[in-house]
């Protein structure tokens, strides 16, 4: 598969990561965990480098998870982790105080099974706590070796801007797909001009644009989705529009509705790279193939004037979160 470079600092990744939150937390029950360890190793046997988790995935269940079955091959590859809830409980509230992101690294590199993170997220900005005083925290960590690259998730334009001047970040993780575009506004373009990469989380619009998910689905008591109003029974409804559009043009192309979504993502920039998730081994052999799918001007404009006529219905979180996202 081919590389990619995140941020200034160059660190370079498959153009396909798998963010491996699905394996222990959020969408339903955990994946047994031999069967998550296969899945895992069969992303590097096809070409992946690039491993997403965080501690408050399980709480702490998904780095022990990558631990173990990155170790094999850890030297090559990729290890995001992240850092920002109290006690890694996101329900507990944000929590980077420099004492707390000392205490998280220290943890994290022991259930990782490694010596060093290599890209170190702050998971939500901490309004509590001055995004400089994060940034040389974390600065602090890389000149020690235990952390190799500083980044920000679901930050907004001035965090990323003061957080970058204190310690360069080399990715920003948030949402961005065909369902969730407002990235495009101010994050990529502070971003390019910055020279931060990009690390789409949901680039399948946490399973939507796959068109595997319709009014009728019923989701796990434990599965998030429930909570969130894009996913209520009216705006899946609502938003099969998106899911239609994207099966006409896969057909066209021979492809899945999910291979274009990934592609189209992979179109944007040279500095995104989308982590889809997945617990199944044969949707991560089709989440692969998108890297090979090539979509030409003309494909691009056609996706672009057919997404104008489409409204996409409802927030992307319920408003109890809204309040993390974007500052």
């Amino acid at each position: 598969m081919e590389k990619r470079i995140l941020g200034k600092n160059r660190l370079e990744v498959s153009a396909l990561g798998l963010g491996c939150m699905g394996l222990s937390f959020g969408y339903g029950p955990a994946t047994e965990k031999m069967a998550a360890i296969k899945l895992i190793r069969e992303a590097y046997d096809k070409g992946l480098t690039f491993f997403d988790s965080a501690e408050a995935y399980g709480p702490f269940e998904n780095e022990k998870l990558l631990g173990e079955a990155l170790a094999p091959f850890r030297k090559n590859v990729i290890v995001a982790t992240k850092f920002g809830f109290k006690e890694g409980e996101p329900g507990k509230g944000t929590d980077s105080r420099p004492e707390r992101i000392r205490k998280v690294a220290e943890e994290s590199l022991k259930r990782l099974n490694t010596e060093t993170i290599d890209l170190f997220y702050q998971h939500r900005v901490d309004p509590n706590v001055p995004i400089e005083e994060v940034a040389g925290t974390v600065k602090d960590l890389i000149q020690e070796g235990k952390v190799k690259h500083f980044g920000l998730s679901e930050a907004g334009v001035e965090s990323i801007k003061k957080a970058h001047a204190v310690q360069p970040v080399t990715a920003l993780q948030s949402e961005y797909s065909l369902w969730w575009r407002e990235p495009e506004n101010e994050i990529i373009p502070t971003l390019e001009e910055l020279g931060i990469g990009l690390v789409p989380f949901s680039p399948l619009g946490k399973g939507f644009l796959t068109g595997k998910i319709d009014e009728k689905t019923e989701f796990a008591e434990n599965d998030f989705r429930n909570t969130v109003p894009r996913f209520n029974e009216e705006n899946r409804k609502a938003n099969q529009a998106l899911v239609q559009l994207l099966g006409k043009i896969a057909e066209e192309k021979e492809a899945t509705s999910a291979q274009i979504a990934l592609a189209w993502l992979l179109h944007q920039k040279p500095f995104i790279v989308p982590i889809p998730g997945t617990t199944k081994l044969h949707r991560l052999n089709e989440n692969i193939a998108s890297a090979d799918i090539s979509l030409s001007v003309e494909d691009l404009n056609k996706i672009e004037q057919a997404l104008e006529q489409i409204d996409v219905q409802g927030a992307r979180y319920p408003e109890r979160m809204q309040n993390l996202v974007g500052k």
